[in-house]
């Protein structure tokens, strides 16, 4: 079950503290605790972590991974990244990511799905090309240009070229 690794300083005794939990129990933990500044590394689920712990009146820091990579001191664990996290946040100047709205999330993934689309769109688009380039077909640049040519292609194709090749390519379209 996957843990998370927490590090802080007793500010009364000076004591270092070092506590593993399990992701069901951090909430709990947190809950009963007085607010706290609580720094996480911005990675994935960090942002909903930090969404919860400020309901529960903590203060999140969240730090970009490249600020904490130099404080990690030993060998990468999670209780040395736990660490380099703590010291990663006291250094003057270090600046924080700001913990997202679920709003702002969702507008961000909806960016990332679309890039995702358009970078696939790209390289069917550029495979198709190239492969009837490959038997002396040549179509314009573009996408639109693309689609325009392609029908009147694949006619021409289908002349010289298998069946089999042109249901896939006609697949790939």
């Amino acid at each position: 079950m996957p843990i998370i690794q927490l590090h802080w300083v007793e500010p009364d005794t000076g004591s270092i503290e070092r506590l593993k939990l399990k992701r069901s129990e951090m909430l709990e933990w947190f809950a009963a605790r007085q607010p706290a500044v609580v720094a996480m590394e911005a990675c994935g689920g960090a942002h909903e972590w930090g969404r919860e712990l400020v309901r529960l009146g903590h203060e999140v820091r969240l730090l970009p991974p490249k600020m904490v990579r130099p404080f990690v001191q030993r060998n990468k664990t999670d209780a040395a990244d736990a660490q380099a996290i703590w010291t990663a946040a006291r250094q003057p100047g270090v600046r924080f990511v700001a913990v997202k709205t679920e709003a702002q999330q969702v507008v961000l993934a909806l960016h990332r799905v679309r890039a995702q689309l358009m970078k696939t769109r790209i390289m069917q688009t550029n495979e198709l090309r190239g492969l009837l380039y490959e038997f002396g077909i040549v179509l314009a640049e573009g996408h639109q240009a693309l689609m325009k040519e392609l029908p009147a292609a694949l006619e021409q194709a289908q002349q010289r070229l298998p069946s089999m090749l042109i249901d896939s390519l006609h697949e790939q379209v």
